[in-house]
């Protein structure tokens, strides 16, 4: 398991106080005799509200955290190691070709690439982030 998917699990294993964070899949109609031997469909992917696990999980956080703007702070709030060592290995892992020793860039890199690969794996996420 990766570092990406660490965070993914802790953001989306996490249910905030204050909103609901998944929409529920629709049951799947009882089987039939004619339906019973076909597979039975998969539910939709449940869609979780990353901003809203995120601003929970911050509100308890007694550190003024940032995980807008900062892969750092993002890392920190989900209760991860986010020294350098292991951010350049989540740019190993999610492909960064960039320049390692250049941390500010990475971390830039960093942060848009997670969330990006958070929505594209069932987080909403808010258009202004994935900018």
């Amino acid at each position: 398991m990766g570092i990406f998917s660490d965070i993914m699990g802790k953001i989306f294993g996490h249910k905030p106080k204050a909103a609901p964070t998944t929409t529920a899949p629709q049951p799947a109609p009882a089987p039939t005799p004619a339906t019973a031997a076909a597979v039975a469909p998969q539910p939709p992917p449940q869609t979780v509200d990353v901003t809203a696990v995120l601003d929970d999980l911050a509100a308890d956080n007694p550190q003024k955290l940032d995980w807008r703007h900062s892969i750092v702070d993002l890392m920190k709030l989900v209760g991860m190691e986010s020294s350098l060592a292991e951010r350049k290995e989540l740019a190993d892992e999610l492909g960064y070709t960039g320049d390692k020793g250049d941390s500010a860039a990475m971390n830039i890199w960093l942060h848009k690439q997670v969330i990006t690969k958070l929505s594209e794996n069932g987080g909403k996420v808010p258009a202004d982030l994935m900018d």
